[in-house]
């Protein structure tokens, strides 16, 4: 999964609040809040995979991971968006 975000591979989806991500997020990352997911999967399933999802700490993502991957859409749980901004900014 470090490479896959570290070399712009797929995707990252942020799925904290609109407020939480207007705080700071992964340059470049998408916000699709948790509890739009179902109603957006279309969109998600037109974007660039596998999906690198992330929130706080690992919690929400991983619930969007269970979804996603239900509904046949290559993704993993990036876990908190401070570690995928990590191995964002690590190659970059």
């Amino acid at each position: 999964m470090e490479k896959i975000i570290a070399e712009n591979l797929g995707t990252i989806v942020d799925v904290r609040t609109y407020g939480e991500f207007s705080g700071g997020n992964v340059v470049g990352s998408i916000n699709i809040p948790l509890n739009e997911i179902p109603a957006r999967i279309e969109e998600l399933k037109a974007m660039k995979t596998p999906l690198v999802l992330c929130c706080a700490s690992g919690m929400r993502s991983g619930q969007a991971h269970h979804y996603l991957s239900q509904n046949n859409i290559e993704c993993y749980n990036g876990g908190s968006w401070l570690d995928v901004n990590y191995y964002k900014s690590k190659n970059n």
